[in-house]
């Protein structure tokens, strides 16, 4: 029998950060995950640059092929209008795109090196809450007896299933599709954002790789009466759309379509239950406005590991990191909730882009906004302003 101070189910961002992080704060770390990596994820692959800088306080450097750093950021509004926003050039990177079988790869290799104990191709079975932790039991038979368990495991959670505690009937609250596809249209280097009137407050998106591939999606709410193949028909669709022939020009799909549902409701989601702590999909901590959950599955996964790490009887570890990403996560995904409702509608969408576009301030500090180079709510929430708010450093601003 295995024992550790914590159990990390789940080897994707949120899993290998809290893993790196608690390993690094001294604790016994085991983290099992069903696949065998390198596996691919369904994703738009787009980092933010808080995904950035998390992965940058981890130790990872860019190093994978498919990696690419985004500076050209376009929007299409409903109309057509055609906004350009430039990311900063200098001082580091503020977002950039890769692909999650190489992404996830990195970091369970990064974690590895770390000296944490990994088990690939090891399902989760069963959990039994104890006196002292958690008792795990494993596909294999064997069982792992754990202080804590950070549950890593995705929109579909396991751990949370096994423990009674997933809302009854939830299928997550965006669809995505997405394929690769190689374009040899020069405006496809860019990043793309098209905001089309029947999609609202969804949209499509192209987010450029290396050697003339995009990641090409569109994502939108989970809306009632809208069904599979209705789904199935906008994908079908998509390539055929003018705006995003202009951008893409020539286009040939690589492999299959992939679609997935996005968990985006952190507000109210059940964060802890015992000594399980719930961290990315599976904490549903993903943006409701954008849909990014790479940065938020990292910083949920390091906040859990600091949280375990500092427990002291008077300082639970579940009080304390339900603490840290409610304070964390809470104020930007109700903003970016209420900012969905108003690109519902395309009068109201045309009219936000349209201030977007005001001037080069407006645009300056909305792309970096946009991706998160600070937090969301802070534009509402005068206890978030400080001094140098808008003019911070990417990651990798320092290179050795």
């Amino acid at each position: 029998m295995l024992q550790c101070d914590v159990l990390i189910v789940g080897a994707g961002p949120a899993g290998c950060a809290a893993a790196i992080t608690a390993q690094r704060l001294g604790l016994k770390v085991v983290v099992i995950d069903k696949a065998v990596f390198p596996r691919d994820k369904c994703c738009g692959d787009g980092l933010t640059t808080l995904a950035l800088r998390e992965l940058e306080h981890l130790g990872l450097r860019p190093a994978t092929d498919s990696w690419t750093t985004v500076q050209d950021v376009f929007l299409r509004s409903p109309s057509g209008r055609e906004v350009h926003l430039k990311l900063p050039d200098h001082r580091g990177q503020y977002a950039a795109v890769v692909k999650r079988i190489e992404l996830d790869d990195e970091l369970v290799r990064l974690a590895l090196n770390t000296g944490v104990e990994i088990h690939q191709g090891l399902a989760f079975s069963q959990i039994e809450i104890t006196s002292q932790g958690a008792q795990i039991s494993l596909q294999d038979g064997k069982t792992i007896t754990t202080k804590h368990v950070v549950a890593a495991d995705g929109m579909w959670s396991p751990v949370r299933k096994a423990l009674g505690c997933t809302p009854t009937g939830y299928r997550g609250d965006w669809h995505a599709f997405r394929q690769y596809v190689k374009a040899d249209g020069p405006k496809s280097r860019d990043l793309w954002v098209w905001f089309e009137k029947d999609l609202l407050p969804g949209y499509v998106w192209s987010f450029p790789l290396a050697e003339g591939r995009v990641n090409l999606g569109f994502g939108l709410p989970r809306k009632d009466g809208l069904n599979g193949k209705q789904l199935a028909a906008i994908w079908q669709g998509l390539l055929e759309r003018p705006s995003v022939r202009q951008v893409l020009g020539q286009v040939e799909p690589e492999g299959s379509h992939s679609a997935w549902p996005i968990p985006a409701r952190l507000p109210e989601a059940q964060l802890t239950q015992g000594p399980v702590l719930f961290v990315g999909d599976a904490a549903t901590a993903t943006d409701p406005l954008t849909g990014e959950g790479i940065g938020q599955a990292l910083e949920s996964g390091r906040l859990a590991a600091q949280a375990i790490a500092a427990e002291s009887p008077s300082k639970p570890a579940a009080v304390t990191y339900e603490k840290a990403a409610r304070a964390a996560f809470e104020l930007d995904h109700r903003l970016s909730k209420s900012l969905s409702h108003v690109l519902a509608r395309p009068a109201l969408a045309e009219l936000a882009i349209k201030a977007v576009n005001f001037n080069a301030w407006s645009r300056r500090n909305f792309v970096r906004w946009m991706f998160e180079d600070y937090p969301r709510a802070s534009l509402v929430n005068p206890k978030r302003w400080r001094k140098g708010l808008f003019d911070t450093s990417g990651a990798w601003s320092i290179q050795n």
